[in-house]
């Protein structure tokens, strides 16, 4: 192995510079001997250096001084098999300050992580090799500004927009803690894995933090570690010109363990405090259990030579004047670029890689010792893995009879998520302190609350805390747990960033949003969304379903959990509305298409009316009108325009015919994006302000939703088509 790490390192060092070889070997005869360690450290800090000045793009001050920091944790305490990336036990490091993207990159070069594909396949070829290095933000390069999943294997989560990584930890930390209530045994410990952020003051100050570390320190998730990085500087300048606060206190208020390490550069020191954390999460959940946070003090693009005044520090390339100081500070070639001595790749090779390979094998061992004990609960997690659904897992969902009356969205979903769960035993999930208003608690036997003292439970209670209850469904989505988190579609705004990064990543997170319309009533403008679906609709790849009637809502479930790489955003109404008779009208299985038709008349159409949600029934009612006058009409259900426009252009012509070009759209919301379906001609009946407080019958007869107003644009709207057609 010696041999090959060698001959990989001179392959490496090709295209460096002219004596990179030599230089390779000089760097490990001088230094490699002395201080491997020391020599690996500033490997990464090169490699971060080369590649941030060959982009002219991105940030070398944070890889530089947190290098110390990664490469403890990495080659000293970190269970994680290159080998095998996405082994579950591996331990997840997160890097919350995505900015920092090279010192993961140079991790995951060095450590030799190799890939997998979409498929779970292990390839064999790295994850990132030194040509995605040397492109480090380049189209097509494995190495892109901030880490992205599923681009990258070893990525344990996209992080961009700070906050977002620590709070996405404390969704794996969860997920560790019921992976192991439900599956581990006396005999047989499966899941024993702990979470690692490494994150800095521009984390600390975004609020989603705040909500993160207050539930984690209220779950007492003694699973999770973050690495504080306090460097005190950020873009602007010194921390100093917006925030003096003591981390500190403010997580030992949280019910944190703090420990503090107060030089980036002592290995020893980090060392000690990575030894107590582990202690104290293999002690589980008894006695003192706590988060822990480390606060380690940095000097940001430690090496340079004008240290925290250099560009470093504003997320700017060096220049190559600096470079070259820095490098001569690190007793490293000065023109020498990308380079990886000999010995380095070893040296990590022996260390995480001999470590994380042996904790693998051990644990597949243990395993396969575990599927002939437990063979249902082995092919639960098997399935798992693969983000697969159980065999019957849809038999006992409901099927709603006709009912003018009918039922809120919120309630058939209530009924069906309940049915699901039954038969589903991964699908978790919560609210924002709104479980009995979004219907979203599972009342069965057995079903429970996730608690510090009871982790077996599958209700979570995130508390009013919205933006890190969309975080924390993300991470225990990434940790391969069907996860939901709910509130009302208001305050989607406060989620909008892990909804987004759901979209992103392509993980299967499930947002509830109840509350979907002017049809709160009372509570006025400020609980009533008119712009959110529109801004939901507006992120690729979030399929957006507002289900019509409590079959429709049966279907939504059907097809949100049928997509293993799609997150969903179920759009649920607070008023009853009725359950339409499926013997005259179309079968709601059309919603697997995104939309369909749902009530037609003989021969072609002169109108088409469009609706989703609670304005199906308007729709419906309207036709029947027409139909009674001899105008032909169609109603179309649109409940997922994003599931619609994956179908095919047959498909979609049969729906919306294009010689019709009457049409009306009917919903409760901003009217933005319905003029793709109505045409620029079209009638639109939506929102065109907020909305107003006052009981619901007065507001829908105050903004114009009634069956009447609805009859009479699509009068219009046939006579616009037969004119077309000369009739």
């Amino acid at each position: 192995m010696q041999d090959q790490a060698s001959e990989q390192t001179r392959a490496n060092a090709a295209g460096a510079g002219e004596n990179a070889g030599d230089n390779a070997g000089k760097i490990a005869g001088k230094i490699a001997d002395k201080d491997i360690e020391q020599l690996a450290i500033n490997t990464i800090r090169t490699l971060s250096i080369d590649a941030v000045q060959a982009a002219n793009s991105g940030h070398p001050g944070t890889p530089m001084a947190l290098a110390p920091v990664a490469y403890t944790l990495w080659q000293r305490f970190l269970d994680f098999d290159p080998s095998d990336p996405i082994w579950p036990n591996r331990d997840r490091f997160v890097l919350s300050v995505g900015h920092a993207s090279m010192l993961l990159y140079s991790l995951l070069y060095l450590t030799g992580v190799k890939a997998v594909n979409g498929k779970y396949e292990r390839l064999g070829e790295p994850a990132v090799s030194l040509d995605d290095i040397k492109r480090f933000r380049q189209l097509d390069s494995k190495c892109p500004g901030h880490p992205e999943y599923r681009l990258t294997s070893g990525v344990e989560t996209t992080t961009g927009p700070l906050g977002q990584g620590v709070a996405n930890s404390v969704g794996m930390a969860a997920a560790q803690r019921w992976l192991a209530a439900r599956y581990n045994r006396p005999d047989h410990r499966i899941f024993d894995y702990k979470v690692y952020a490494l994150c800095g003051d521009g984390d600390m100050m975004e609020g989603i933090s705040s909500e993160a570390a207050s539930i984690a320190g209220h779950l007492r998730l003694s699973n999770l570690c973050w690495i504080y990085d306090s460097n005190t500087i950020t873009i602007e300048g010194h921390t100093e010109l917006a925030f003096d606060e003591d981390v500190g206190t403010r997580f030992e208020g949280y019910g944190w363990r703090v420990l503090k390490v107060t030089d980036a550069n002592d290995v020893d020191a980090l060392t000690r405090a990575f030894t107590e954390f582990r202690t104290a999460a293999d002690a589980g959940d008894g006695g003192d259990a706590r988060p822990t946070l480390i606060i380690v003090n940095s000097l940001i693009g430690y090496g340079a030579p004008h240290k925290q005044n250099t560009a470093a520090a504003h997320g700017e390339a060096l220049g190559e004047d600096e470079v070259r100081l820095a490098k001569r500070a690190y007793g490293w070639p000065e023109d020498a670029k990308f380079l990886v001595p000999d010995g380095v790749l070893q040296h990590f090779a022996d260390g995480v890689g001999a470590r994380g390979r042996a904790a693998r094998e051990q644990w597949q061992s243990a395993f396969e010792a575990y599927r002939a004990a437990h063979p249902d609960l082995a092919k639960e997690l098997d399935q798992m893995q693969r983000r697969e659904l159980p065999e019957g897992w849809d038999a006992d969902i409901p099927t709603f009879d006709a009912d003018a009356k009918g039922l809120a969205t919120r309630e058939s979903s209530g009924k069906v998520l309940n049915a699901i769960a039954q038969r589903l035993p991964w699908l978790l999930g919560g609210a924002a302190d709104l479980a009995p208003s979004t219907k979203t608690r599972l009342t069965f036997d057995g079903a429970g609350d996730f608690a510090a003292k009871d982790r077996s439970g599958r209700n979570f209670h995130f508390g009013i805390r919205e933006h890190a209850m969309g975080a924390i469904v993300n991470g225990l989505a990434l940790s391969k747990l069907r996860a939901y988190g709910a509130t009302f579609l208001v305050f989607s705004d406060y989620m909008r960033t892990p909804i987004r990064l759901a979209a992103v990543m392509e993980i299967p997170s499930i947002f509830v949003f109840t509350h979907d319309s002017i049809g709160v009533g009372e509570d006025g403008p400020t609980h009533q969304p008119v712009e959110h679906l529109a801004s939901l609709r507006a992120i690729p790849g979030l399929m957006v379903m507002r289900p019509g009637d409590a079959n429709e809502v049966v279907e939504a479930w059907r097809v949100a959990l049928s997509q293993p790489h799609l997150p969903t955003c179920l759009v649920l109404s607070r008023q009853p509305m009725p359950t339409l008779d499926r013997s005259r009208y179309g079968s709601a299985e059309g919603v697997r298409r995104g939309a369909y038709v749902l009530a037609d008349c003989e021969g072609e159409p002169d109108v088409i009316l469009m609706a989703t949600g609670s304005e199906l029934s308007l729709a419906v009612g309207a036709f029947e009108t027409l139909k009674s006058e001899g105008v032909r009409a169609r109603v179309v259900s649109m409940p997922s325009w994003d599931l619609f426009e994956r179908q095919d252009a047959t498909y979609r012509e049969s729906v919306l015919p294009s010689s019709v070009i009457g049409r009306v759209a009917i919903e409760q919301a901003a009217s933005l994006g319905w003029d793709r379906y109505t045409g620029i001609q079209g009638a639109c009946i939506a929102m065109h302000t907020f909305g107003s407080s006052a009981p619901l019958k007065d507001l829908a007869s105050h903004f114009g939703f009634t069956a009447e107003k609805v009859a009479d644009a699509a009068r219009e709207q046939a006579a616009r088509t037969r004119a077309a057609r000369g009739g």
